[in-house]
């Protein structure tokens, strides 16, 4: 059981459609592109429940709004990014002179929060850095991470956008995903998938980063 990815925005965010527990529902991470998204999951014949955000950076809200006024799909996002869904200097829209249609969160997170969306049981892990109130999703049944900006193959998010901490950054990749117990598939914000168990063994900024601590 693995998400459907879409490429959509101007910043080609991977957006996705994770269903296949109950029928007829999906839930979606990061949707930029509504009319996309809406048309995959027509001929998926699902529904989405939840609406999850890993952070509030416009380029991963784009296509919030519309979708939660047609499917009533409750928005979920950190507590700390909740202004960014309806202030265009929060979600750094201002900076790259467009406009996000506004909307407000159902649900925010501090973090730790175990919920249901679509049948599978997921987990919020806050992983501060690329932003204050960034999240990764986290499925363990399904062994399956959904990092935002967090954590990329071979890379990192950047952290020099406003709200953002290099250290913050590089503590939450090595304090709370690499301990994880076992492997994941990991599905980033931006470029492809890639597992917990390569990025451990092979991620060349957190190797730096961890060699540097000694």
């Amino acid at each position: 059981m693995q998400p459907i990815t879409l490429l959509t925005g101007p910043l080609e965010v991977n957006t996705y459609i994770m269903s296949g527990m109950r029928p007829g529902e999906c839930f979606l991470v990061d949707p930029s592109d509504a009319e996309l998204v809406r048309d995959t999951m027509k001929d998926l014949g699902v529904k989405p429940t939840h609406i999850l955000l890993t952070h509030g950076h416009f380029d991963h809200i784009l296509g919030v709004a519309q979708l939660q006024k047609e499917f009533g799909a409750k928005v979920c996002i950190h507590a700390e990014e909740a202004d960014a869904l309806y202030d265009g200097r929060a979600s750094l829209s201002v900076l790259a002179g467009m406009e996000v249609p506004p909307c407000h969160a159902d649900v925010l997170w501090q973090g730790g929060e175990t919920f249901e969306a679509a049948g599978f049981s997921i987990k919020v892990l806050h992983t501060p850095g690329h932003s204050k109130g960034s999240v990764c999703y986290l499925l363990e049944a399904e062994r399956i991470l959904f990092s935002g900006d967090t954590l990329f193959r071979l890379s990192v998010g950047r952290s020099d956008l406003k709200g953002g901490s290099e250290r913050e950054l590089y503590e939450s990749i090595a304090y709370t995903l690499f301990p994880l117990a076992g492997d994941y598939d990991v599905y980033p914000g931006h470029m492809r998938k890639t597992t917990l168990a390569f990025e451990r063994q092979h991620n060349p900024i957190m190797r730096d980063w961890s060699a540097g601590l000694w």
